[in-house]
């Protein structure tokens, strides 16, 4: 006897003979009812009630700035496309600098259509775009092997909302055959500034020091830098403003004082310049000292030789005085992305080692992950890698809050009057930067 029938056999008797026949029938037919269920459930109901792991068919759009990698980032997008026919890529170039792209960005952003994929943002800008719900979280990503403080910028209210695609560090460019020590202290800068000025071996010097002091996110990024070197502090790690001491009042008026005079310590028209500019200024031996990114030295290394007259450039790069803002830009996904399986893929390939190595290597933007700098052809091709990696360790992040922007904006219009008043503080700087960092 099969064991349907042992089950069939088993069953009760619950009542009357013409009862008996009828709840078993009811009961087998409810066990065979059940199995069939069972079966249905496993093989075709039940994925319906699972995510999906399946990536998403059509393009995705990206939205960045202009392309500085020399065409490697470019390279990167038509890699994974030949690789994922299904899921082509395609970027969309926005404002070179950065005020203007996120202008752009967060324009789209708030349009009701669905008009990228991935946003390629400013560091500074995760906080903005998450708190705003322009935003979705990123889940089950490896951020193993990622550089802290990149990884870092990417994190909102303990969420992950996207990658770093590259960072930044800004280091020290000086003419070697004008400085023989690296200035520790920006007073050590002035004094070697003021010493080649006499000197006078170079007569296209016009000043010892540029920097970026235009009115953009540049001044913000300068100013803070020169605060730190000088111990200063702006906002506490608490959030709080704390600008109002001797030492911020020291650096600002030292950018101040070294604004004035003939042959003075920091370049005049660096108040007119961004990095483009600045690294003209350098490489026409107007200065001897430089602020800028990593991406300078690729600039200047490919225009060193002596060409129509103009002098050789021997330079080399070391850390700034104190710590570097953190820069770079983040990958993240638009929460009106109808594909975000496939745009997280495309983030974890750009981010990934080989794409990070290769837009270190190629195109000079820094990587995001600690072990490209271990890489010989990147120590080859960069000989600075280990010294920006240091750099980049010990550098900083800016306010974080989703006001970053009007932050900004007020904290330039504050060292602007310092600048204006040998680096005195208008007397409601803590209470207008207090105000921004909350919106208002």
């Amino acid at each position: 006897m099969n064991w349907s029938r042992r089950v069939w056999s088993a069953l009760p008797r619950l009542g009357p003979p013409g009862v008996v026949w009828a709840n078993r029938s009811w009961l087998a037919m409810g066990m065979a009812v059940g199995i069939v269920l069972t079966i249905l459930f496993t093989s075709g109901i039940q994925p319906l009630f699972r995510e999906s792991t399946a990536w998403e068919k059509g393009k995705l759009v990206i939205l960045s700035g202009r392309d500085q990698s020399d065409g490697q980032r470019r390279a990167l997008i038509n890699q994974w496309n030949a690789e994922n026919p299904e899921h082509q890529a395609e970027i969309i170039e926005l404002s070179t600098e950065a005020d203007g792209q996120r202008s752009e960005m967060v324009a789209r952003a708030r349009e009701k259509a669905e008009n990228a994929d991935v946003y390629n943002l400013d560091v500074m800008w995760t906080a903005e775009f998450a708190q705003s719900g322009y935003l979705r979280p990123l889940s089950g990503v490896d951020t193993s092997g990622f550089l802290r403080q990149p990884l870092e910028s990417c994190r909102y209210q303990n969420v992950l909302w996207a990658l770093p695609f590259n960072t930044d560090a800004g280091l020290l460019f000086f003419r070697k055959d004008l400085v023989t020590e690296v200035p520790l202290e920006l007073e050590e800068i002035t004094t070697a500034s003021t010493r080649t000025l006499r000197a006078a071996p170079d007569a296209r010097l016009q000043a010892g020091y540029a920097g970026q002091f235009s009115d953009y996110e540049g001044l913000t990024v300068n100013a803070l830098e020169l605060i730190w070197a000088e111990n200063g502090e702006v906002v506490d790690e608490t959030g709080k403003v704390v600008i109002d001491n001797d030492r911020t009042r020291r650096a600002l008026r030292w950018l101040a004082d070294g604004l004035k005079g003939d042959k003075p310590v920091v370049l005049k028209e660096a108040r007119a310049e961004n990095e483009p500019l600045s690294t003209q200024a350098f490489r026409d031996g107007k200065v001897v000292f430089m602020r800028n990114w990593p991406l300078a030295h690729r600039v200047l290394t490919a225009n060193q030789a002596e060409t129509d007259g103009r002098p050789r450039l021997d330079f080399t790069v070391a850390q700034l005085p104190g710590p570097s803002v953190l820069g770079g830009q983040n990958l993240a996904i638009s929460s009106k992305s109808t594909k975000p399986r496939a745009a997280q893929a495309l983030i974890e390939f750009l981010a990934g080692p080989r794409s990070q190595q290769l837009l270190f290597e190629r195109g000079g933007l820094a990587a995001t992950r600690g072990i490209v700098y271990q890489d010989s052809r990147v120590e080859t091709e960069h000989p600075y890698a280990r010294l920006l990696l240091k750099a980049i360790e010990n550098a900083r992040l800016r306010p974080i809050t989703p006001y970053y922007s009007r932050f900004s904006e007020v904290f330039r219009d504050i060292v602007r009057y310092a600048i204006e008043h040998d680096g005195a503080l208008p007397s409601n700087a803590a209470e207008r930067l207090t105000a921004a960092l909350q919106g208002r």
